[in-house]
């Protein structure tokens, strides 16, 4: 998302967004990705793990994921008629040994600015 985009659609880890108010909540809107690694990527990353620090493979690839999810929420918020995600939060779990599941999910609304 490019930072003209994430003006115009705000999306905020708080519960309200400065010098806006809410006019009306939609719901919870979300983005769910599933990704693997891929083998040859798996097969470097098991080396970096092997000695002490970052594996920045697995890095990377949640990072991706990360931005992808949010990508996706934010799509979801505007199906549901949103020009705004507020309380947004991010979790992950791991589905059997290869895979990653990163879920972005937040409150749908509807904003406008404040009067003065």
């Amino acid at each position: 998302m490019t930072e003209n985009a994430a003006a115009a659609f705000p999306v905020t880890t708080a519960f309200e967004l400065p010098g806006m108010v809410v006019q009306t909540d939609l719901g919870v809107a979300f983005g769910l990705v599933v990704r693997s690694m891929g083998v040859a990527k798996s097969f470097t990353a098991g080396f970096s793990a092997m000695r002490q620090g970052e594996v920045k493979q697995y890095t990377q690839l949640l990072e991706d994921s990360r931005r992808h999810a949010i990508d996706r929420m934010v799509e979801n918020a505007r199906l549901l008629g949103g020009n705004a995600v507020v309380a947004v939060r991010f979790d992950s779990s791991e589905m059997g040994q290869q895979l990653t599941e990163i879920v972005a999910y937040g409150t749908a609304v509807v904003v406008r600015p404040a009067a003065s």
